[in-house]
């Protein structure tokens, strides 16, 4: 891989990747929507460059780059948070939208697509979530992911590209949205605030942004098309364990109130990747120590 897009590359996994793929000398090329506030987490480096493209413009966005590039990652997506995450409407235009992304692919000369999709695909399991385990989803997001995965799968080999698709299941760390569990509990803990949470008697399994890079750089490069994979630590531990290493890292004498609110109707209670076929295929393995990764994380948000 010489050369590599990618959409959505504002949150803590698109603007890890672009990290890793400098540091091995891969150019990269990121659409982005114009006038975002989160544009400046781009990196800033002579081998990026920016063309804006919103998702709505992906069926019409050109090449003019002058260049051909190799592997093309579609991590946007609208309505990943809140109500929007039910909105079947709204998730079904994201399923239109990657179909797009799958065409601009092939017009930027790629022959490799990477979607990203996600572990609400599955809906509500116990035990390891594989490549081959069967899929229930329970909301719209979710559904849209696993309609998604399927069509452009076939879409990409009917314009002669092989196709990737990497469920995700909860990536932590630095440009992490501040809605989620990590973020929003280090910043109540900043700010003196008693973060409220249910039991904490879900397994779970968190994987550092750097290491979800690493993953997709890897599945870029050794990949094999048409195949899913599942993407965590591969490890999973109760939830109250991850929020107790939290308080303690940013502020140990701080109160935490388990058990403060209800499990929702839906909770899922366990959620762990079985990551054999990412070992065997990619050689990927994590290497982040959670609380290690929160340290790299309050870092990053002392210092935006």
């Amino acid at each position: 891989m010489k050369r590599a897009i990618i959409t959505g590359a504002t949150g803590s996994v698109g603007t890890a990747l672009i990290q890793d793929l400098i540091e091995n000398n891969i150019e990269v090329l990121v659409f982005c929507r114009e006038r975002s506030k989160r544009n400046n987490h781009i990196p800033l480096h002579p081998l990026v460059q920016k063309k804006y493209c919103s998702l709505d413009q992906l069926a019409i966005v050109e090449n003019d780059t002058g260049k051909d590039y190799d592997i093309f990652y579609h991590f946007a997506w609208d309505g990943t948070t809140g109500a929007a995450r039910n909105d079947m409407y709204l998730q079904n235009q994201n399923v239109r939208y990657a179909l797009d992304a799958v065409g601009a692919a092939s017009r930027f000369g790629c022959y490799t697509f990477i979607g990203a999709g996600s572990q609400a695909e599955y809906g509500r399991v116990e035990g390891l979530l594989k490549p081959d385990t069967p899929a229930f989803p329970e909301m719209g997001y979710g559904i849209g992911k696993l309609c998604a995965g399927q069509m452009t799968r076939e879409h990409a080999h009917q314009l002669g590209l092989k196709h990737i698709w990497v469920r995700i299941l909860s990536v932590y760390g630095p440009n992490d949205g501040g809605q989620s569990m990590v973020m929003s509990t280090i910043n109540k803990l900043k700010e003196g605030q008693i973060p409220r949470f249910t039991k904490g008697e879900q397994m779970w399994d968190y994987l550092y942004s750097g290491d979800a890079a690493k993953a997709f750089r890897l599945v870029g490069e050794q990949g094999i098309d048409g195949k899913t994979y599942v993407l965590g630590s591969g490890n999973a531990k109760p939830l109250a364990e991850y929020i107790q290493e939290i308080r303690d890292v940013v502020a140990p004498c701080s109160e935490i109130a388990l058990g403060a609110i209800p499990y929702a109707a839906r909770q899922v209670m366990h959620l762990q990747a079985d990551i054999s076929e990412l070992e065997k295929d990619v050689g990927f393995d994590s290497q982040m120590p959670f609380a290690s990764g929160i340290k790299y994380t309050i870092d990053w948000s002392n210092r935006v």
